[in-house]
C-alpha cells in the first residue's frame, strides 16, 4: 500500500492508520419538479396557470413554516434566526450542546433550529412573444431557510436545510467521523475523539471494518424520513421519495501519532516542500488523470494558514487532495470531490434504444456511488502518500540536535548538552574524530594523553557521550568508538565550525 513507507518508517511512533468519510454534503430534490420544465408539465396537468405560480408555491412556503414551528414547540426549542454573514451556525449549535448536560449531549434528537435568508432556486413565468407560449423559466432569489440541527442515532449530528419556496431544493449534511464514533460505541470500543477525529481506537481493524460499511442504503432511508418529516410538501406533486445526489464528499486518512514531538517536525519539513515538489502532472497523478492537449480544468497547489496551522491543498477542478495536521497529533490526507462526475470507473451503461453495456463511464451522482466513490477517494489518498514518502524527512536530525543541544535537568541520569561553538567541546570533538581511532578505538588515556585533563574529569565527560549517543564501549574491553549519529554528529559541527561560521565572521571585519 502507499502508506506502507510512512507507517513503517514511523510504525513505533504511530497508534495506527484509519481511512473514513469525514464531510458527506447530499442534495434532494422532487423528480419532476427540480427543473423548469417538469414543473411546468405539472402545472398544466393540474389545470395552474403558469403565471399563477407564486399564488400555488406560497401556501406550500405555510406549510413548511408551520411545520417547522409544530416541531420546535414539540422539542421545547426557539427558532433562531441568524442575519450576519460572518456568524457560523456551526458554532451556534455547538454553544447550544454545551450548554446541555454531560449525559443528554449524545442522545438522539432534535438539537437546534436556524433560519436565515438565503439565495434559492426558483422559476419565473415566461411568454414567449414569437409563439405565445407560456412556462416556467429558471431563476434565482432569496427565500427562508430553516437548518434543523440533530443527532441522529446512527450518524450522529447532523443538519438538514430546507427552503420554504418551491422548488424545495433540500441539503443534508453528515460526518463519516461522527457515524463511526456512534458504530464504536454500540460495539464497545474504547477509542479518544477531539473534534472530527479519532486520536486513539483500541481495535483498528474493527474500527476500519466499520468505516468501510457506510451503508447508503441506511443512509436513504434516513433521508427519505426526515425529509417527509420537515418538508411536508411531496404529497402536492404526487413523490413518495425525493432524489438525493452527492454534492460534496470528502476522504480522509488519518496517520494517528503518539506524540506531538514527532508529527510537528515531520509535518513542518513535508509541507514546506509538497506545495513546491508538487507540480501539475503529479497533482493530476495523484487524483488519477493524466494531463493532456484537451484539458480545460484548472490545476495547482496552494499554502494556506490558518488558526489550526498550515494546509497544503492540490486540486484540478472540482477535486482537491490536501495534507493538513489536527490537533499536532493526526497527520491527514484528505481528497474532496465537489463533482462526482469527475472521475470514471466501469459500470452498466444504458442507451437510448434500451440496451446496455459496461463501459468506463463518469461515477453516477446518487448516493450509492458513495460506495464505490468510497474505493477511488482511497486510492488518491495512497497516491499522494506515497509522494509524501519520497519528501526528503530531517525531522529526526531536527529532534536529534534538539536532544544533544539542550540539557537535561531533573532527568535520571542529568545530561549537560554539547556546545557545539565552546573550546573545550569543540577540542573533545575534534580529538575523538583523529584517523587512528577508527579502527580500534580509543581508551580513556589516549584522550588524557592529548587533551591534558584529568581522568576524572574524562570519565565524566566520556559518560555524558555514552549517554547522548554519540559513543559506545566496546564489551569486556576500556576501548570506545563512535556511533553512526556521533560521526555525523562531529562532522558537522566541524565543517559548519570550519566553513561556514567562522569565514562569516572574519568577512564582518
Amino acid at each position: 500500500m502507499a502508506a506502507t513507507a510512512l507507517t513503517e518508517r514511523y510504525a513505533v511512533n504511530l497508534h495506527g492508520v484509519l481511512s473514513c468519510y469525514d464531510r458527506i454534503i447530499v442534495t434532494g430534490t422532487l423528480p419532476g419538479a427540480c427543473y423548469a420544465g417538469g414543473m411546468t408539465s405539472f402545472l398544466f396537468s393540474r389545470g395552474i396557470r403558469i403565471f399563477d405560480y407564486p399564488r400555488f408555491a406560497e401556501p406550500l412556503r405555510d406549510r413548511v413554516r408551520e411545520r417547522a414551528q409544530q416541531v420546535c414547540d414539540a422539542a421545547g426549542i426557539q427558532i433562531e434566526h441568524v442575519n450576519k454573514t460572518h456568524i457560523r451556525k456551526e458554532d451556534l449549535v455547538v454553544r447550544v450542546l454545551a450548554a446541555r448536560p454531560q449525559a443528554e449531549r449524545d442522545r438522539p434528537g432534535l438539537v437546534h433550529v436556524i433560519s436565515a435568508m438565503e439565495a434559492c432556486p426558483s422559476y419565473k413565468p415566461w411568454l414567449d412573444k414569437s409563439n405565445g407560449h407560456v412556462f416556467l423559466r429558471a431563476d434565482t432569489g432569496k427565500c427562508l431557510h430553516y437548518y434543523f440541527y440533530f443527532i441522529d442515532e446512527a450518524f450522529g449530528l447532523c443538519y438538514l436545510r430546507v427552503p420554504t419556496w418551491a422548488p424545495f431544493g433540500l441539503q443534508f449534511y453528515c460526518n463519516g467521523h461522527s457515524a463511526l464514533a456512534r458504530s464504536l460505541q454500540r460495539e464497545g470500543i474504547e477509542f479518544v475523539q477531539e473534534d472530527n477525529a479519532f486520536l486513539r481506537v483500541t481495535d483498528l481493524t474493527r474500527a476500519q471494518a466499520l468505516a468501510d460499511a457506510f451503508n447508503p442504503e441506511q443512509l436513504h432511508r434516513r433521508l427519505t424520513r426526515y425529509a417527509h418529516w420537515l418538508c411536508p410538501v411531496a404529497d402536492v406533486f404526487v413523490q413518495d421519495d425525493w432524489h438525493w445526489s452527492i454534492r460534496q464528499a470528502e476522504y480522509s486518512t488519518d496517520l494517528m501519532f503518539r506524540s506531538e514531538q514527532i508529527l510537528v517536525p515531520l509535518y513542518d519539513a513535508i509541507s514546506r516542500q509538497a506545495v513546491l515538489a508538487a507540480d501539475a502532472p503529479r497533482v493530476a497523478g495523484f487524483l488519477g488523470k493524466k494531463i493532456t492537449p484537451t484539458l480545460a480544468q484548472e490545476l495547482g497547489s496552494r499554502l494556506s494558514t490558518r488558526i489550526e496551522g498550515r494546509c497544503i491543498k492540490h486540486y484540478m477542478g472540482a477535486v482537491g487532495v490536501k495534507v493538513y495536521d489536527k490537533f499536532s497529533r493526526v497527520l491527514r490526507v484528505e481528497t474532496t470531490v465537489n463533482d462526482v462526475s469527475f472521475f470514471k470507473h466501469h459500470r452498466r451503461v444504458e442507451h437510448k434504444d434500451s440496451s446496455a453495456t459496461r463501459e468506463l463511464a463518469p461515477l453516477k451522482k446518487s448516493i450509492y456511488s458513495l460506495i464505490d466513490l468510497r474505493e477511488i477517494l482511497l486510492g488518491c489518498n495512497q497516491r499522494y502518500l506515497a509522494f509524501l514518502a519520497s519528501l526528503d524527512d530531517p525531522s529526526a536530525g531536527e529532534r536529534d540536535l534538539q536532544r544533544l543541544s539542550q540539557p537535561r535537568v531533573g532527568a535520571d541520569p542529568s545530561v549537560k548538552g554539547l556546545n557545539f561553538f565552546h573550546a573545550a567541546d569543540q577540542a573533545l570533538l575534534r580529538t575523538l574524530q583523529h584517523g587512528e581511532f577508527n579502527i580500534h578505538g580509543w581508551r580513556r588515556a589516549d584522550l588524557v594523553a592529548r587533551l591534558h585533563i584529568a581522568p576524572t574529569a574524562m570519565t565524566r565527560q566520556l559518560r555524558r557521550l555514552r549517554l547522548l549517543g554519540l559513543i559506545k564501549k566496546v564489551t569486556h574491553t576500556y576501548r570506545y568508538y563512535l556511533t553512526r549519529l556521533g560521526r555525523a554528529v562531529i562532522a558537522a559541527a566541524c565543517s559548519l565550525t570550519r566553513f561556514n561560521v567562522v569565514p562569516a565572521m572574519a568577512a564582518a571585519h
